[in-house]
């Protein structure tokens, strides 16, 4: 399972501290390592840009053995001031190891939303099922550790974002032909999973630090997680950036490389990233507000590079 950190409930008012707290370390000369920025460390001038936050509810209708069960999913929506239309980012939440902190809260991703509503998007949050206040039972069981079935997993994930993109991106302002697909951690794996079912109107896939079956000491079924990425690298045909840190001890450099490796061997579109070691664990590079001014740039670029104008707010 995936841990989603506390950190990264902070607010925006607490950027400009918590991006002095972390020190930035040496640079590899490895060659898919992007060197930090070089931060002061007093301030940040954070411009005024409005988030327009809305809670919403996702429908969504999932058929079982049993029946057809209908619910709906908590969501945040994020848009930039006027009417639109905007480009969407769907953000994909990753998956605590412990069961009992995925309920009861709805997860915001407010400072990271901020990058994206700067640059023109509007962004969504959805809760999948068995998080937040959403409903539905946990769907992303990946079976015992010997015999794991990420794919499947993510096969589940990729329902719930789904039903997030053809809700969301049928109300007014928003661009059905625009959309990005970005995740940390298990949303990070989601996205790729849904990117690769041919889903109209996505242009290009963000993944920070994906992936499935992290414990405390390795990775559950590294080879089925490896296995996993092939499957989805066959039928993706957009562009997909992957953001990792090389102190991440859920995925290691050598496992995301491998991951990687097979998405691009089965046909996908890889942009490698390795960033230097984040603070304590590289794993929360994306959800952990410090890590902002580490992907900002990477990420910044690679939306550019696809069709998508405009420059994140930087120190």
């Amino acid at each position: 399972m995936i841990r989603c950190p506390r950190l990264f409930r902070r607010t925006l008012s607490g950027v400009a501290l918590a991006l002095a707290i972390c020190a930035l370390p040496a640079v590899s000369p490895a060659l898919d390592i992007i060197a930090p920025i070089q931060l002061p460390v007093f301030s940040l001038r954070i411009p005024s840009v409005p988030l327009n936050e809305s809670v919403i509810r996702i429908p969504m209708t999932v058929s079982r053995t049993g029946g057809v069960q209908r619910l709906t999913l908590e969501a945040t929506l994020y848009r930039p001031a006027g009417p639109g239309p905007f480009p969407l980012v769907v953000l994909s939440h990753g998956t605590s190891r412990d069961p009992r902190e995925r309920v009861g809260e709805r997860l915001r991703y407010d400072a990271q939303s901020w990058k994206f509503v700067s640059m023109g998007f509007a962004v969504v949050i959805p809760m999948r099922r068995g998080y937040g206040h959403s409903q539905g039972n946990y769907a992303e069981d990946e079976g015992l550790c010997d015999h794991s079935h990420f794919y499947a997993a993510g096969l589940e994930s990729a329902r719930d974002l789904r039903a997030t993109v053809e809700y969301v991106s049928a109300l007014p302002g928003i661009d059905p032909q625009r959309l990005v697909l970005a995740g940390h951690s298990s949303g990070g794996f989601a996205s790729l999973i849904l990117a690769s079912q041919g889903l109209p109107g996505v242009r290009g896939v963000i993944n920070f630090a994906g992936g499935r079956g992290s414990s405390e000491r390795q990775n559950c079924s590294p080879d089925k997680l490896v296995e996993a990425c092939g499957l989805a690298g066959r039928t993706t045909r957009v562009p997909t950036l992957w953001v990792y840190a090389q102190n991440d001890s859920y995925f290691p450099p050598p496992l995301a490389r491998e991951m990687s490796a097979a998405f691009r061997r089965a046909g996908g579109q890889v942009e490698f990233v390795l960033l230097p070691p984040f603070c304590e664990e590289g794993h929360y590079l994306f959800s952990d507000v410090r890590g902002l001014a580490r992907w900002t740039p990477v990420v910044n670029r690679f939306l550019n590079d696809h069709g998508f104008p405009g420059t994140m707010p930087r120190p």
